[in-house]
């Protein structure tokens, strides 16, 4: 079949398509942040310039087209110039690849989300499953950062407390008296 537009006409509608602010990013983002999640958009220094970044739990999210990034999903293939948009699609497939590696590698956790998955039928389920992979993420990383500081044992302890063995040490009887005081 060939193309219904002129090569100019096909430039201009394809120069038109958005990257940023697209309507399943912005799906994405309003849900995060009545979620109560804080974040930052396209961060430069990180691979990739993840879509949403929330640095606090570490976590990158893309938010991707899956025509433009090669998802299973989509089974339209384009007519014309074909073999131009089959090597452009499998190049930003190997460049995602390549960035969700890196970022992991320097410890960030990966999120991918298909704009196939929040179309008005599944984006509430996309939206839950989001919100579960993200409460395991921030329950992680509770687990591993202690709740107050441990002080180290070389450190002198605040005047104002007791190290817990002196505490231990001292009677139960004599500790109510000196706590009453």
């Amino acid at each position: 079949m060939a193309d219904v537009m002129t090569p100019e006409q096909r430039h201009r509608c394809m120069s038109r398509i958005k990257g940023r602010d697209t309507k399943p990013e912005l799906v994405v983002r309003r849900w995060l942040w009545h979620q109560g999640f804080r974040y930052r958009l396209y961060v430069k220094s990180l691979p990739g310039r993840p879509d949403i970044v929330m640095r606090k739990w570490k976590t990158a999210i893309f938010v991707n087209g899956c025509f433009w990034h090669g998802h299973d999903c989509n089974k339209r293939k384009p007519s014309t110039n074909a073999q131009f948009w089959q090597d452009k699609i499998n190049r930003n497939r190997e460049r995602d690849a390549s960035n969700q590696a890196k970022l992991q590698a320097a410890g960030w956790n990966v999120i991918v989300v298909w704009e196939c998955q929040l179309t008005p039928k599944r984006r509430l389920a996309t939206l839950r499953e989001l919100d579960l992979v993200l409460s395991r993420i921030v329950l992680n990383k509770a687990r591993k950062t202690p709740p107050y500081p441990v002080p180290d044992e070389e450190k002198e302890l605040p005047l104002a407390a007791e190290s817990p063995t002196q505490y231990a040490a001292i009677p139960k009887a004599k500790r109510k008296t000196q706590e009453s005081d």
